[in-house]
């Protein structure tokens, strides 16, 4: 007795419910297996493929970068640099040239953002020596130098020897990076989907990789009762971005005022929701390694202890594709608005408690 194969080829009737908030559509495991098969067949693999984040440790470890529908979360006290490495992340994306990368931040502007990165490519270029770099309190007075050297009608940024390298490197690829204030009033949920979709229209298959500065920043209108109903929505919001427009993101978390007294930053210290751990499907949390840092290894070498300083700990406290509980350390370099990309495993025992209140 045989049996026969059973034909793909009959088409079962579709399965599906139009509601007046949008259409149901369950789709048989055969049916995105052969999707997925021409997709494969047509080379049209890009959410498989990672778009690494430029700090080779980190990328390392959550699988050689972010893939299409993952939600990323980055938390953190006050200082301890998380616009900084989100910036700098845009950047290297950006750079790197496999993605285009829409940075929405809510405390600064376009100008200041572009300032950080002239900084930023000033010591990138020249770590670990930083011979040459600027500061980024010196860029505005390079900027307004050029001005009151050549005159209101003949300025121009190229002409300044100092501005001049960053702003080569700079557009190589910012036609790539896409800079954007966020507001209070028309920068919702639904407009960034809206802004994404624009995008695709604009770019066709160009991946996007969004930023966000900071989530507990974006509005929603009318306003909730409370943050956590809040937070909520938003960040449920934003993952749904990520898989329905089939986009990686990024997003920066605010800590409560229990994370900014706690022993050590963890990621139950994000301010707002519970519903924040369970949508990310990656957490980051930036200490200072000075605060974190066993007693043991600096009780008989206070040189050690002042060398911490020059560090941060950034935390990988949930990876939903891999491993979890990894500490990495990566040098700051805050004048110049940048990290060390290099970064390496830490080494020290940590602690839960801070030793020291500066």
């Amino acid at each position: 007795m045989t049996t026969d194969a059973p034909d793909t080829n009959v088409k079962a009737p579709t399965w599906r419910l139009d509601t007046d908030n949008g259409s149901l559509t369950p789709r048989s495991a055969l049916d995105v297996l052969v999707d997925l098969n021409e997709k494969v067949t047509s080379g049209q693999v890009s959410e498989y493929q990672p778009v690494p984040l430029g700090f080779t440790p980190l990328d390392k470890t959550i699988g050689s970068g972010l893939r299409t529908g993952e939600l990323l979360l980055i938390g953190g006290a006050q200082g301890t640099g998380k616009t900084t490495m989100a910036l700098q992340m845009a950047r290297n994306v950006a750079s790197g040239g496999q993605a285009n990368v829409l940075y929405i931040c809510f405390e600064h502007d376009e100008q200041y953002l572009l300032n950080r990165l002239i900084a930023m490519e000033s010591a990138l270029a020249h770590l670990p020596h930083k011979t040459g770099a600027i500061k980024i309190q010196d860029v505005r007075k390079e900027i307004l130098g050029t001005w009151m050297a050549e005159g209101e009608a003949n300025a121009q940024m190229a002409n300044n020897p100092r501005l001049r390298p960053s702003m080569d490197r700079i557009a190589r690829y910012g036609q790539n990076l896409f800079l954007m204030r966020g507001s209070q009033t028309a920068s919702t949920i639904d407009n960034i989907r809206k802004l994404v979709q624009e995008h695709r229209k604009l770019s066709g298959d160009r991946r996007l990789l969004v930023f966000v500065d900071y989530l507990q920043k974006v509005p929603q209108i009318p306003e909730p009762e409370n943050e956590t109903e809040k937070v909520t929505y938003l960040v449920n919001g934003l993952k749904d971005i990520a898989l329905a427009e089939e986009v990686p993101l990024v997003c920066i978390v605010a800590a409560d005022k229990e994370g900014l007294k706690a022993q050590r930053l963890r990621n139950y210290h994000l301010r707002g929701s519970s519903a924040i751990n369970y949508e990310a499907d990656i957490i980051l949390i930036l200490n200072e390694k000075y605060h974190i840092v066993a007693k043991v290894n600096i009780e008989f070498n206070p040189y050690q202890a002042q060398r911490f300083r020059d560090w941060v700990v950034i935390s990988v406290e949930k990876n939903r594709g891999g491993q979890d509980n990894v500490d990495l350390e990566f040098e700051k370099h805050f004048e110049f608005s940048c990290f060390d990309p290099n970064g390496r495993t830490v080494q020290e025992k940590l602690i839960e408690e801070r030793l020291y209140n500066d």
